[in-house]
C-alpha cells in the first residue's frame, strides 16, 4: 500500500520547530548541490535561532507535514510588506514561500503539493496580496501546476 498525503497530519510550526526547520533548509540546498555537507551544517546552525524569532514575531510560518510524530515535510512562508504599488496602491503583504522540502523517504505523496495547497489557502484567507517564491528545477513543475508564473527577476550576487 502506498502512503499518500491523506496518510500524513499538518500542522504549524511553533518556536520549538525552528531546529528542524532550519535543518531542513540546509538539506534542501545540499540537495540542489548548492553547499555541501559543511555549507549545510553552517546554513542550519545560523538559521535556526533567525528562524525561531521570525516565529515568534509571526512574521515566518512553518507549515509543517508529520508521519508518527516525526516532521518528515515542510515549507515555509515569510510574510512582507510592500510598499504601495499598481494592483496595491495601499499596501499590501507579500506572502514568499522558502524553505520547501520533504525527507527523502516522504517523496513523491503529494506532500510538497499539499504543504503548497495550505500555504495559498492560508495566504487568500488573510488578505495577502501575492505569493512569490524561488523554485530548483525539480520544483517548477508542481508550482506551475499551482498556476505559479515565471517573472522577470534579476539577481546580483555581491560578495
Amino acid at each position: 500500500m502506498t502512503e499518500e498525503a491523506s496518510d500524513y497530519s499538518f500542522r504549524l510550526a511553533g518556536p520549538e520547530d525552528a531546529p528542524v526547520v532550519a535543518r531542513q533548509r540546509a538539506a534542501m540546498f545540499e540537495d540542489m548541490e548548492e553547499v555541501d555537507a559543511n555549507g549545510a551544517a553552517a546554513i542550519e546552525n545560523h538559521a535556526a535561532d533567525h528562524i525561531q524569532s521570525l516565529i515568534e514575531a509571526r512574521e515566518y510560518l512553518g507549515f509543517l507535514a508529520e508521519r508518527d510524530g516525526e516532521v518528515v515535510a515542510g515549507a515555509g512562508l515569510w510574510l512582507r510588506p510592500l510598499l504601495p504599488r499598481p494592483g496595491t496602491l495601499q499596501g499590501a503583504i507579500e506572502g514568499y514561500v522558502l524553505n520547501v522540502y520533504t525527507e527523502r523517504g516522504h517523496r513523491r505523496r503529494g506532500l510538497a503539493r499539499r504543504l503548497m495547497l495550505n500555504i495559498v489557502e492560508w495566504c487568500r484567507g488573510r488578505g495577502v496580496a501575492r505569493v512569490v517564491l524561488h523554485a530548483s528545477p525539480e520544483g517548477r513543475p508542481l508550482y506551475e501546476d499551482l498556476g505559479f508564473n515565471l517573472s522577470n527577476e534579476y539577481r546580483l550576487k555581491l560578495d
